[in-house]
């Protein structure tokens, strides 16, 4: 069974997959028979859960502590 920082890891693949995709192949925003696509919204939604799930992927690993001994 995976962990929670290893399904965390698995979303952020996704979104980076799709975030590729995205900038590879830009469209634009459009209306058809009433109905909107905002393909802009759809990549900031993209990039604000991109970074809501670096935040849950740290908090996923708890905190941590970094030492360092200086030389002399």
């Amino acid at each position: 069974m995976p962990t929670r920082g290893q399904n965390i890891d698995t979303a952020l693949d996704n979104i980076a997959a799709q975030l590729a995709s995205m900038t590879a192949n830009p469209k634009p925003n459009y209306s058809i028979d009433g109905q909107s696509v905002s393909w802009a919204d759809y990549l900031n939604m993209l990039l604000q859960q991109q970074e809501s799930l670096y935040h849950a992927r740290q908090m996923a690993d708890g905190p941590f502590e970094v030492r360092s001994m200086g030389t002399t």
